[in-house]
C-alpha cells in the first residue's frame, strides 16, 4: 500500500471510531440515486443509472441466434462492462480488464440466479432460433460502488426493453407475433454492496473508501426479503456477525432502491 492509502485508511478510521464517514453518510445509508430510462433510442432498452458522482450507461440489444446445445429450450444472456478511460484515470483502453470482467460476471449472476428474465420466453424454435440479449455496461464516471450502479442500470434497462420481432418478422416462424413485445421479466432482485475497513462496514462505499477497503460483499434480494446472489470480493473476510449485518442493510436499502427503480419504470 503506498503512502496516500495509508493517510486517507488512518482518517477514515479516525472518523469512524466516532460515528462519522468521510461524506458525512451513516454507515449504511446510500448516496443520492438517480435512474433515467430509455436514453439511447438505438438500443432495444437502456438506462443511466447515478449513485453519487459514480455514472454508468446500460444498453440492451436483443438479437436472433442459436441456443446453447446444454440448454436448447433457454434464451440466451451476456453481459459485458467497458471501464472508459474518461471516467477514471485508473482504467486504461485495450482488452477488458479484470475488474471489468468482474463487474460484468456479478451483474450476469444477480440477473442470471434470480431469473429475473425468463429465458423460456426467449425460446422461438428449440434447439434452432432463439433471442439474445446482450447486456453492455459502459462506466461514465468512477467514485466507488460500480457494482450496485452497473446492477441497478442491468435492471433497469432490461425493465423497459423490448423484443424486436418487428424488425426481424420475416425470419420468424408463421405463427410467431411479428409487432415487438416486452422482454420477459419478472420482479428484479436489488443488489447492494458494502465494503469493510478495519472493523467498520460500511454500505456504498465512495472511491475513497473502496481503495483501501479489505474486503467486499454483495448481496442481492428480491421483494420476499429472501437472498437471490451472494459476491464477495477482495481478500478479507468478515465476520459472521458483519455477514449478518450486511445481508440487514441490503434488505433495508433493497425496499427503498426497489421503490425508486419501479417508479423510474413505470412499474
Amino acid at each position: 500500500m503506498t503512502i496516500v492509502p495509508i493517510i486517507k485508511r488512518d482518517y477514515i478510521t479516525k472518523l469512524a471510531e466516532q460515528g462519522k464517514r468521510i461524506d458525512g453518510r451513516s454507515f449504511d445509508q446510500y448516496r443520492n440515486i438517480e435512474i433515467e430510462t430509455k436514453v439511447v433510442n438505438k438500443a432495444e432498452g437502456s438506462a443511466r443509472v447515478k449513485i453519487g458522482h459514480t455514472q454508468v450507461l446500460v444498453g440492451i440489444k436483443i438479437d436472433l441466434g442459436e441456443p446453447f446445445a446444454d440448454s436448447p429450450n433457454m434464451g440466451v444472456l451476456s453481459t459485458t462492462a467497458e471501464l472508459i478511460p474518461m471516467a477514471s484515470p485508473d482504467f486504461e483502453s485495450g482488452p477488458p480488464r479484470e475488474d471489468a470482467i468482474e463487474l460484468a460476471r456479478v451483474v450476469d449472476r444477480g440477473v442470471r440466479e434470480s431469473q429475473v428474465v425468463d429465458v423460456e420466453k426467449l425460446v422461438i424454435t428449440p434447439g434452432e432460433k432463439v433471442w439474445i440479449v446482450f447486456i453492455d455496461i459502459h462506466i461514465l464516471d468512477y467514485d466507488g460502488n460500480l457494482f450496485d450502479a452497473a446492477s441497478l442500470g442491468a435492471l433497469a434497462a432490461l425493465s423497459t426493453a423490448t423484443i424486436p420481432a418487428k424488425r426481424f418478422s420475416e425470419q420468424l416462424p408463421e405463427d410467431y407475433p411479428k409487432e415487438d413485445f416486452p422482454l420477459p421479466m419478472s420482479e428484479p432482485p436489488i443488489s447492494c454492496t458494502a465494503v469493510k475497513i478495519n472493523d467498520f462496514v460500511f454500505f456504498d462505499p465512495c472511491f475513497d473508501e473502496e481503495i483501501i477497503a479489505d474486503v467486499r460483499l454483495t448481496v442481492a434480494t428480491d421483494n420476499n426479503g429472501d437472498i437471490r446472489a451472494m459476491q464477495k470480493g477482495l481478500s478479507g473476510s468478515f465476520t459472521k456477525e458483519e455477514i449478518q449485518k450486511v445481508i440487514k442493510g441490503a434488505l433495508d436499502n433493497g425496499q427503498e432502491i426497489r421503490k425508486q427503480l419501479n417508479q423510474s419504470t413505470g412499474k
